[in-house]
């Protein structure tokens, strides 16, 4: 039976959890999650995880946030002037705002903090910082 290798196009499906439990992924109700093996479009620890899987084969595996999207770093999130963000843009903690970066690129950030003066927004991506476990079944390789 074949086993995953690096550079294979595989096809999983997958749950995603925090260690406490909680969901923050499923492809279930959905198609699989089709990716190159080695290629770097899904995050390191669960790419690491796929070579010697045959088709059929799961697994739990739990991945430290090192290998999953990296610590939080404080240098991502900013205090900025209340005044510098639209009136007509809603503000609370937990909203999900749109910046662009110097060279034109989309950067989401979220409203973490507020006060009368000014808007703390961290564009950590959410996951940063946490690890994670994700129960996985291998259902193609190409």
């Amino acid at each position: 039976m074949a086993e995953v290798k690096s550079g294979d196009t595989v096809a999983i499906h997958y749950t995603g959890t925090l260690l406490d439990g909680t969901t923050f992924d499923s492809s279930e109700g959905r198609d699989p999650l089709e990716f190159e093996v080695g290629s770097g479009h899904i995050i390191p620890g669960l790419d690491t995880a796929l070579p010697g899987m045959a088709l059929g084969d799961k697994k739990t595996v739990k991945i430290a946030c090192a290998d999953a999207y990296g610590p939080l770093n404080p240098e991502m999130r900013q205090a900025v002037p209340r005044e510098g963000i639209p009136a007509d843009i809603p503000l609370e903690v937990g909203t999900t705002l749109q910046m662009q970066t110097p060279d034109g690129q989309a950067l989401p950030v979220m409203v973490v903090e507020l006060d009368d003066a000014t808007v703390t927004l961290d564009a950590n991506h959410p996951l940063a910082g946490k690890d994670l476990q994700f129960d996985i079944e291998l259902v193609k390789i190409a």
